[in-house]
């Protein structure tokens, strides 16, 4: 192999490939053209190896040349092979049949071999049987001789022996049952163990009612060496549970029946909590002796101490909950939510005062690995508490949300019902009467239900049609001059009762619109407090990441989302009704043309009924918003109502203008003075007087926007406004004789 990679012929050094890669004994078509796309093109590889087959092909021609005499005697030097290969046929068959022959002789001894250990392995597990039968006897013979030894030096002797002797005899009892059981275990279905085991049976039954009144005379003498014996053999014996079952029944039971009885829970306020604390005192007061034996007591030595035992775990604890379910079923009752709020909180500070009993980290476990730990946790039926609180804060919201815009009750910190409840819904799902730990995900979730809900009703709110508020107000006078009440304008009268008559029955009020955006903003800005108040409840589940809450942040932008459109609503309603008056404007001309009335000195009355709205906006509900958006709205209003005033006093004085210009037309015509062109004693003319009261209502508003705290300049139109109302009253004065 090394000798022909050697003879291989040498290529241009600009190859893709190395030469050598064809004489591994690994070499791969896919993996080497894949290898080589990495570097070059296919169409380069195929140039390459099309150049290095050329070369191959052409070093071929010179081997053979090289070699031409050995090609060519090739066929000559195979003359004579076939003959000297049947002459080795014939040994080679003859040795074969000796291989064959050995190779038959050595497997017969290897299974000669085989079948002799497979009988030995089978004598000696015959012998482990036997050994094991005999060790089972000799244990029964002893336990017997131990007890009957006992037994006689009972009868010799006094009465009884010594505790510590007793403990000391069931300790080697329970030493050498421990090995009967192994060994029992290990020749099970023997039919020599079917004979013992009436002996077995009895040594064991004998022990365990030995262990057992043992165990209860230690407990009610109170000796700690009689109940670390008794202990310590029933963990030799593997029997520890039926110690911690013996401690629940004998011990445990009686005092948790008379301690938990529903008469007496029921019939104190505070019965339930009374319960507990006694049912706490058990553990300090009875079960003192067993936690110092067994090293669950902080002053218990623990070389003395006997491993493997957890009474509180697996005698009181079970017992107690066996108690709970069966003598006190309705403390798991959840139709009434606040009784079961109650008893739960008091139920759950009661197992946490049983844990910090336990005395470690491992038996906390335990206890929370406990099927009665678990069967007293699903007691509680948490999902049909929260649908009862659920239907409770959803049903009294979505009536406060359906009944109407109703104000909210004396001493709330919001105008309307709706908004009042929305936020005491938040504060209930966590208020101390309500939350629960374990609940805390669900009430996050319906807090953001909630704040959805509300989201729904403002944009709800948006829909609705405005009602006109001002309709009374519509039917009096809006235009005078001077002093004057008595003129009244056109159809203002027809325009106010048409809305009036056809209010539509789902409307809101321009002041239930300004509420709403109070409330909202009120709530966006006890949002953040509600977020300090959840704050310590979830800490108490765990949960520290609070830079990951962003389903409050995402409510709070939806309901901030809402208040632009409220205030154009708002603004609009605002503008609507100030220049429902501010029209009134195109009836001056029929004040003054051919009335003779006296040259104006004041504005008109409707200027004021204009700014009504404005001055009920900031003085009435100035304790409600912030000034900023007061403010917001009254350029809002006042720049819409000022643009078509604008528009309305422009028309009024083209008109006055095409006026004059006619009469102007029509005296050059006839040649003579038009009627009324001047007033009486060479006065002001009518369309001069129109001018000047036009002029007077456009001074009077803007000094009653500067008194609102605006500035004029702020206002759309209204600059354009006065410098027009202005030279139409320097017009009007210049012309007057």
């Amino acid at each position: 192999m090394e000798k022909s990679r050697m003879n291989l012929p040498k290529g241009p050094d600009t190859l893709c490939f190395d030469k050598d890669e064809f004489m591994k004994e690994d070499f791969d078509v896919d993996h080497f053209v894949s290898d080589c796309r990495k570097r070059v093109q296919l169409e380069e590889l195929r140039g390459d190896l099309e150049l290095y087959y050329r070369l191959l092909k052409t070093a071929m021609v010179e081997l053979i040349n090289k070699d031409y005499a050995d090609f060519v005697n090739l066929s000559t030097n195979l003359v004579g092979m076939d003959k000297a290969l049947n002459q080795l046929s014939v040994p080679l068959g003859q040795l074969r049949e000796e291989v064959l022959s050995l190779r038959s002789s050595v497997s017969e001894g290897i299974r000669a071999v085989d079948e002799r250990m497979c009988k030995q392995e089978d004598i000696r597990k015959k012998k482990m049987c036997v050994l094991r039968l005999i060790q089972v006897i000799r244990s029964v013979e002893k336990i017997e001789k131990i007890l009957n030894s006992q037994s006689s030096k009972e009868t010799s002797v006094l009465e009884a022996s010594s505790p510590l002797l007793t403990g000391q005899i069931l300790e080697r009892i329970a030493t050498e049952f421990n090995q009967l059981q192994f060994h029992a275990v290990q020749s099970k279905g023997m039919p020599l163990l079917d004979k013992v085991r009436p002996r077995i049976a009895g040594i064991t039954a004998m022990l365990q009612q030995s262990l057992e009144g043992l165990l209860l005379e230690g407990l009610q003498t109170s000796n700690v060496d009689i109940i670390r014996h008794c202990l310590r053999t029933y963990a030799t014996i593997d029997k520890t549970r039926d110690a911690e079952a013996l401690v629940g029944q004998v011990l445990v039971k009686p005092y948790v029946d008379e301690v938990i009885v529903e008469q007496i829970v029921e019939s104190d306020p505070n019965g339930l909590q009374i319960m507990y604390d006694k049912l706490l005192e058990f553990v300090p007061h009875h079960c003192r002796l067993l936690r110092e034996v067994t090293g669950g007591a902080i002053s218990s030595e623990k070389g003395n101490s006997v491993p493997g035992y957890d009474f509180l775990v697996n005698s009181v604890w079970p017992e107690i909950v066996r108690g709970l379910e069966e003598k006190l079923p309705s403390l798991f009752n959840p139709g009434n939510p606040d009784a079961f709020h109650e008893k739960y909180t008091v139920s759950m500070d009661f197992v946490r005062a049983f844990e910090q009993q336990c005395g470690t980290q491992a038996s906390v476990r335990r206890l929370r690995a406990h099927p009665a730990y678990h069967s007293f946790s699903n007691k509680w039926n948490l999902p049909v508490y929260f649908q009862i609180r659920f239907r409770e804060i959803a049903g009294s919201l979505e009536a406060a949300l359906t009944a109407g815009l109703e104000d909210a009750p004396a001493g709330s910190s919001f105008c309307l019902l709706a908004s009042h409840r929305t936020w005491s819904s938040l504060q209930r799902c966590w208020s101390d009467e309500m939350f629960l730990p374990v609940l805390a995900h669900r009430l996050w979730r319906l807090t953001l239900q909630i704040l959805a809900r509300y989201s729904v009703f403002v944009s709800e709110l948006l829909l609705r049609p405005i009602s006109n508020e001002s309709a009374k107000d519509m039917k009096k006078p809006l235009v005078t001059g001077g002093k004057d009440p008595s003129v009244t304008h056109g159809n203002s009268e027809d325009q106010a009762s048409g809305p009036a008559e056809t209010k539509p029955v789902a409307s809101i009020s321009s002041t239930q619109l300004i509420y709403v955006v109070a409330d909202l903003d009120k709530l966006q800005e006890q949002l953040p407090e509600l977020l300090e108040t959840i704050k310590p409840k979830l800490e108490m589940i765990g949960f520290k990441n609070f830079s990951s809450i962003s389903a409050l942040e995402d409510s709070q932008t939806s309901l901030s989302a809402c208040a632009p459109a409220l205030s154009d609503r708002i603004i609009q309603d605002l503008s609507e009704s100030c220049f429902g008056y501010l029209k009134s404007a195109l009836e001056v001309p029929r004040l003054y043309r051919r009335t003779n009335k006296e040259v104006p000195t004041t504005a008109s009355s409707y200027v004021d009924s204009a700014l009504k709205p404005f001055r009920q906006l900031q003085s009435g509900h100035k304790d409600k918003l912030r000034q900023a958006v007061i403010r917001q709205w009254l350029e809002g209003a006042l720049s819409e109502s000022t643009h078509k005033y604008y528009e309305t006093v422009s028309d009024v004085l083209n008109s006055v203008k095409k006026m004059e210009e006619s009469l102007k037309r029509l005296k050059q015509a006839r040649k003579t003075t038009p009627a009324n062109p001047i007033g009486p004693g060479g006065g002001m003319s009518d369309d001069d007087k129109i001018r000047l009261q036009l002029a007077l209502d456009v001074e009077y508003l803007g000094e009653q926007i500067q008194k609102m705290g605006l500035a004029t300049k702020d206002i759309k139109s209204f600059p354009a406004l006065a410098e027009l109302v202005a030279a139409t009253k320097d017009q009007a004065t210049a012309e007057q004789p």
